[in-house]
């Protein structure tokens, strides 16, 4: 496969994977709670049943991606996905539903590693950056693919997942045919990642401290947001897929803001960002039905999640030189756990309080948090400082994930088939 076709075929995994079985769970809560009389609680323990294998299946993934190869890690990555979409549309009880959703974690988990163990065997290095951006892309497409079938099926949510169910086995059989079965390739001549001591530690805990509140805050909009917007503002399910299309929409650019962050000042960038996210949610909990001032928030909650995540992706990158399956990973693994936390203690308050009193409390703490930026792992520049000026961006944070024994970006071999995605070569 091309750089450009690895790229669209990564990206419609992600879609399949992220955005169907992981994200459009929040966009069909409503009817499912009604159908199946499930209290908001009970819907937040569910809902962070799926970050939890999320993150077990992320400690494995590696390993997995390692020793099995992605084509055969991104196929089991996608049998998860189908027997957890299938247990969703058949499900009878809180029991079945939460046996479905965390199928459909371990899925998520696993497909990321897959692709990047891919993208390392038949990618350029220099190409890295390109490549994970479109794929990343993916998983607001598969929010956006879900809207249609909220728009068309409000009330037959059952066959919704069943439809999604027969684009991941589509997905499975794909990966069979397109992915490589060729684990991880890491030249001979790149420099050994540095030693655990060695590991800017205040800088890794302070970025999974922010990746971890953030996700503990988004948690909130990805869960409940649909069933705020049918319970308080008597909006039609239906209604709730265009929250969706626009997440999905704004995410999109999500990519791009982050790396223009990376290369200007990360802090203020995550300041703003957080304050994006926090005032989506108040402005969501002001105006529930208001369809248009709903959407809106959507829009700036799409941007705002998209925009963190990817720089929190950067920074992970940036601060584990060295070592592939690990810098991408930490980062998500601490959004995942903060969304897992989130997600019941939520569903508590709701309870407990309402759905306005309580997006108006974690929008407070995303508040808080977006004030402590300053803390956050960013670039440190000194004024007197006459050497050059550290690279920024996607791709220089890929660039040095390898380096030569001088601490350089390692260079792609230029005459090297094996690192040609174009050339033809035999797949082992």
């Amino acid at each position: 496969m091309s750089s450009t076709s690895f790229a669209a075929f990564g990206a419609a995994l992600i879609a399949i994977s992220y955005g169907l079985a992981r994200f459009a769970f929040g966009l069909f809560v409503p009817q499912i709670r009604d159908e199946l009389a499930l209290t908001t609680a009970v819907i937040g323990i569910i809902g962070a049943l799926p970050l939890i294998s999320f993150l077990l299946a992320t400690l494995v993934a590696p390993l997995m991606a390692h020793t099995l190869g992605a084509r055969y890690t991104a196929a089991i990555s996608g049998l998860f996905g189908v027997g957890g979409l299938a247990l969703i549309s058949q499900a009878s009880d809180a029991m079945m539903l939460g046996i479905g959703v965390f199928s459909c974690g371990i899925c998520t988990g696993l497909m990321m590693p897959a692709l990047t163990a891919g993208m390392q065997a038949m990618v350029k290095r220099s190409l890295h950056a390109r490549v994970s951006s479109v794929m990343n892309a993916g998983t607001s497409i598969g929010v956006i693919v879900a809207v249609p079938t909220v728009l068309f099926m409000a009330d037959a949510w059952r066959l919704a997942y069943l439809s999604f169910t027969v684009l991941t086995v589509i997905g499975v059989g794909a990966t069979w045919f397109f992915l490589p079965s060729v684990s991880r390739i890491t030249p001979a001549n790149a420099a050994p990642p540095p030693p655990m001591s060695d590991l800017p530690w205040s800088r890794l805990v302070r970025l999974a401290l922010f990746a971890y509140l953030m996700g503990f805050v988004s948690s909130a909009y990805w869960i409940f947001a649909p069933d705020l917007v049918v319970t308080l503002g008597g909006l039609s399910p239906s209604a709730t897929g265009w929250l969706w299309f626009a997440v999905g929409l704004a995410g999109l650019g999500g990519a791009v803001v982050a790396d223009l962050a990376d290369r200007n000042n990360p802090p203020i960038t995550q300041a703003l960002m957080l304050m994006m996210l926090s005032a989506s949610l108040v402005l969501l909990a002001a105006s529930p039905a208001q369809t248009i001032l709903a959407t809106f928030s959507a829009l700036i909650f799409g941007l705002a999640y998209m925009s963190l995540t990817g720089l929190y992706l950067m920074t992970g990158i940036r601060l584990l030189p060295g070592r592939l399956s690990v810098g991408p990973v930490l980062p998500f693994m601490a959004v995942s756990l903060g969304q897992a936390t989130g997600s019941p203690i939520i569903g508590g308050l709701i309870d407990t309080f309402s759905y306005a009193d309580t997006f108006s409390m974690i929008a407070v703490l995303g508040i808080l948090v977006a004030i402590m930026s300053p803390f956050y792992p960013g670039h440190i520049q000194q004024a007197s400082d006459e050497e050059t000026e550290e690279e920024t961006g996607l791709q220089a944070a890929y660039d040095l994930q390898l380096q030569n024994e001088e601490g350089e970006p390692l260079e792609d071999p230029e005459n090297d088939p094996a690192n040609d995605p174009d050339s033809e070569k035999p797949v082992h």
